[in-house]
């Protein structure tokens, strides 16, 4: 039994293996999304992650689910060199992405704005209840934040369901509970069309995409995914991969930095011997560390 339904600007997919407990499953995921949007969204007047960019470069008290969710992006900055950075705020409301997504407009063209300073993320303050957002950057989370979601509510469901469940928020999924009876997982070139099936039996997977979230300025087309070397949105060598990891953050972590890596991605994910499937723009894939193929068991 399975729900779809929106939250975070995005779909999300819950499927319970007990039937009975789906209404449960589906009640306590809104909840965690819910709490998710309040403290981390980069579009909310109110969320502690506005207040915490309001205030770079002092300590604001935040919610302890936000500092969880910067230590997150802090750890995925650390593993890929900065490859994925949670201080691309300035830089994409520079590109336009300025608003959430489906309120977007063309107001006109842009000025290119310059890459972050290396190493900035290391400057990222954290503790029990606050942070501090180094001066003359700002926070955003687009990089792990939906994949921390799932994760954290399968945490959740972990400890409040008696049976397996599989979360996907914007395609990023978990599973909870993993009970030995992998979960099918559709992988595809775009979304809604058929494509692989790969079987998840824990952990999780997660596919970064610049085929989606795109937007206009002066007549030109953009994407959210942006390079943090150059500050601008990162060639389209690779529109899609998809990664295996442990955790849906581990997951995204590795298709993020593989889109981001452009031509040297397969070497860095086979060094990290992440199982990934990536697409080039002619639709033509390439899969690294024995990617499953159809009816394989992806654990």
């Amino acid at each position: 039994m399975a729900e779809t339904f929106r939250a975070l600007g995005t779909y999300v997919f819950v499927a319970t293996r007990d039937p009975a407990e789906l209404p449960d499953a589906r009640r306590l995921t809104e909840a965690v999304l819910a709490e998710v949007d309040r403290t981390c969204s980069r579009f909310r007047d109110d969320s502690d992650l506005v207040r915490a960019n309001a205030s770079a470069g002092h300590w604001v008290e935040v919610d302890p689910l936000l500092v969880a969710a910067v230590t997150v992006a802090v750890d995925a900055a650390r593993v890929t060199s900065g490859l994925v950075h949670p201080l691309l705020g300035r830089q994409l409301v520079s590109w336009g992405y300025d608003r959430d997504f489906g309120s977007l407009v063309d107001s006109g063209r842009v000025s290119a704005p310059a890459a972050p300073h290396p190493g900035s993320w290391e400057r990222i303050g954290l503790g029990d209840d606050a942070i501090r957002v180094p001066a003359g950057t700002a926070l955003d989370l687009g990089a792990t934040g939906k994949a921390f979601a799932a994760d954290l509510v399968v945490a959740t469901l972990s400890g409040e369901l008696g049976s397996s469940a599989i979360i996907s928020v914007g395609g990023d999924l978990a599973v909870s509970r993993p009970d030995g009876d992998p979960w099918p997982v559709a992988v595809s070139e775009r979304p809604g069309e058929p494509g692989e099936t790969v079987w998840l039996e824990r952990g999780g997977v997660a596919t970064s995409s610049t085929r989606v979230r795109r937007w206009t300025r002066g007549g030109t087309a953009y994407h959210h995914l942006l390079d943090p070397r150059t500050g601008a949105p990162v060639p389209e060598t690779w529109p899609l991969v998809t990664c295996l990891g442990t955790t849906a953050v581990a997951a995204n972590t590795a298709s993020t930095a593989a889109i981001v890596l452009g031509h040297d991605a397969p070497a860095w994910l086979s060094h990290h011997d992440v199982s990934a499937r990536l697409v080039a723009r002619d639709n033509s894939v390439l899969q690294t560390c024995g990617w499953p193929a159809d009816e394989a068991r992806a654990a």
